[in-house]
Order: C-alpha cells, then structure tokens, then sequence
C-alpha cells in the first residue's frame, strides 16, 4: 500500500517536472521585447492600444514592439524577422506565426521549415524565444496545431499550446472567428506574463 502510494507520488512528480517550461535568462527592466506576427500580433479586431504588445508592456513595465503584419504567412515572416532582429536587437523574440498557412492551405512542412528559420535566426543571435500555439482550423478550435509542439521541443523553448484555442473557441474573447477582441488581447497578454513569470524570465509580482 504505502509502496504503490510512493510510487503514484513519484510519478506525479516527474510528471509536472516534465510539463515545467524551459527557462529563460531575467529580462531586465530595460530589456527589449519584440512581439512578432501576423494579424493576431497586430491587433485586428481591437481598438487603438488594445492589441496584446501594448497591454503586454503596461502589465511587465518593458518595451514591447509590436511587428504584427495582418495577413502574412509564415514565408514572409521568415524573409522579415531577421532585418527586425539586427534593427531592435531585442531579449526576447514571442512568436505567433502560422494561422494564415493553415487558412490558406499551404503544406505544413513548409510552415514548420519557415517557423524552424525564425527561431534559428534569433537563437543565433542570443535571443530568447516564446511560442504560442496557433489553433488548427476547426468547428470549435479546440487545439494547436501538434507541429508548435515538435518545433518547441526541438528547440528547446517555453511554448504556450493552450491559450490562443481556448480564446477564440470563446465568443466572449473574439471579434471573429480568426481574432480576439480587446477583452481577448488583454487575457492572451496575461498568459504571456504568466509564461514569462514561469520561465524565470520575470520576477512574479
């Protein structure tokens, strides 16, 4: 009895060890954020300030750059990222990239080749990196598409797989079906910090 209960309790143990982020360096308090992406980055759907960069910066007291360009498929974004990273020369690189390639239909290869090439370019440069999983095309939205998974763990860096299917698979939290709403902006910036706060990378208020 006690043996069996041991033996639940380590696994239990090793396996909340395993679903812990990797960590990241402390951002300090002049630190650069450069929040890269398409529409959902941009802030389509919420008003002037709502858009989750600006929130996002207002709630850790850092610079976030906004680089959200509406409609850009992750080809684009690849070509894009790397002049953005040589000009901000940011700490931290959040990625949400790859919801226009599963809209528009284009193999998934190419968008995992392309996501693997932004990293890249900002890991050879020192810089941190986050991902938040992209919802796959779906009636309710229930789930990321798995490649953020593989690209997160082949790269060794903190991922998010749950926030963005959980909001827009809410009418509380989006403007469409494709975008949030101020209310869903403010909501995926608090699960950035709260990612930033596990990781290490902030101090938890």
């Amino acid at each position: 009895m006690n043996k069996t209960i041991l033996l639940i309790g380590f696994y239990l143990l090793i396996n909340a060890c395993s679903e812990s982020p990797p960590t990241l360096p402390e951002l300090p308090e002049n630190a650069v954020i450069l929040a890269f992406g398409d529409s959902l980055t941009y802030g389509t759907g919420a008003s002037d300030g709502a858009d989750y960069p600006r929130v996002l910066s207002k709630l850790i007291a850092r610079e976030v750059i906004n680089e959200g360009l509406p409609g850009e498929t992750s080809q684009s974004g690849a070509q894009r990222l790397p002049a953005l990273l040589d000009e901000y020369r940011p700490d931290l690189l959040i990625l949400i990239h790859g919801g226009n390639d599963m809209l528009r239909k284009i193999p998934t290869q190419e968008t995992i080749d392309h996501l693997n090439s932004m990293i890249a370019e900002a890991q050879r440069r020192k810089i941190s990196v986050i991902m938040m999983g992209v919802p796959k095309p779906a009636l309710f939205l229930l789930d990321s598409a798995e490649f953020y998974r593989t690209i997160a763990e082949q790269h060794a860096i903190p991922a998010d797989l749950n926030t963005l299917p959980e909001l827009l698979g809410s009418t509380e939290f989006k403007s469409d079906p494709v975008h949030l709403n101020p209310a869903g902006y403010r909501k995926l910036a608090e699960k950035i910090r709260d990612l930033l706060i596990k990781t290490g990378a902030l101090a938890p208020a």
